[in-house]
């Protein structure tokens, strides 16, 4: 059994909602450009590419190709955080003889489209300087390294890249509604109640979980839980709960672990239970998924 239930105590106890995640699956930023930019720029979608753009000052247009996701043509006309949590190929429009000045990172998610926080997130997210409470004193430790040279400034930079990246995560998960998130796992841990199972979820994939505990851990029903979770998540509780193990899966995986050494953890009597479970929802052998992500490489 789960080895903690909520208690009427803990639901009013703050949780920590992302650790468990990043901590598992890492975003890693990597500063590229500091300055103003003129003309045309074009930035290529990668797999497990995104970027981090921060508009310092002026203003700029970006554009983006038709059906892509975000709108085709958007006008930023502030200083603001430009987010593309995953590979989009986008374009900045500047004056050619006053470009606005931009300090921009690239992120790597580790798993690629696989990581949890990059399936969950908008292809884009537009947000004011001014908008993230505590941001403007990070920003202002990132850009005294970017302006000027200094021994170690580039690791330091992309160091604080993540830190604004985090405290840009904290701000869609105390705001979903105006960050316009689709339903999934950001909409999931934003819900005062269901955030508890899930983070649970998260911290102890390995539990026999029961549609009763994983209720019992929001302080709800079965039924309100069940059917809340299905609304605000996408998911039913057992094909989140699934999906997860299938994530972590993977991960180890790829670090070169092998089934029978994952199976226990993650909550699979034995590797062929885990087995069938991959095959069912990815459509291919775990051995056959590790030899196409080998040749990836």
């Amino acid at each position: 059994m789960p080895t903690s239930v909520t208690t009427p105590a803990q639901a009013s106890t703050p949780l920590d909602r992302l650790s468990p995640l990043l901590e598992r699956f890492r975003v890693r930023a990597h500063l590229f450009h500091n300055g103003p930019l003129c003309g045309v720029t074009h930035f290529a979608a990668a797999p497990g590419r995104g970027f981090l753009h921060v508009l310092r000052r002026g203003e700029m247009v970006v554009t983006h190709q038709p059906q892509a996701g975000p709108p085709e043509r958007l006008q930023v006309c502030e200083p603001s955080l430009l987010f593309y949590a995953r590979p989009l190929e986008h374009f900045f429009h500047n004056a050619p003889t006053e470009g606005s000045d931009f300090t921009c990172a690239a992120l790597d998610f580790d798993g690629g489209a696989s990581h949890p926080l990059a399936r969950a997130l908008p292809p884009l997210v537009v947000l004011p300087l001014g908008a993230v409470d505590g941001l403007q004193q990070s920003l202002d430790l990132l850009f005294a390294e970017t302006d000027r040279l200094r021994c170690g400034h580039r690791v330091l930079a992309d160091r604080l890249f993540e830190v604004v990246l985090l405290q840009l995560l904290r701000w869609l998960l105390d705001h979903p509604q105006l960050a316009q998130m689709p339903p999934g796992l950001l909409t999931g841990l934003a819900d005062p109640q269901l955030s508890r199972t899930l983070t649970a979820l998260h911290e102890a994939p390995g539990e026999l979980w029961s549609l009763a505990q994983m209720a019992q851990q929001a302080g709800m029903s079965r039924s309100a839980f069940a059917a809340r979770f299905k609304a605000v998540v996408g998911d039913t509780p057992a094909d989140y709960l699934a999906h997860w193990r299938l994530t972590l899966a993977q991960a180890h995986l790829r670090a070169g672990r092998s089934l029978k050494s994952i199976a226990h953890e993650l909550g699979y009597a034995n590797p062929s239970a885990l087995s069938r479970v991959f095959a069912q929802k990815l459509g291919m052998s775990a051995r056959d998924w590790r030899e196409a992500v080998d040749e990836g490489r």
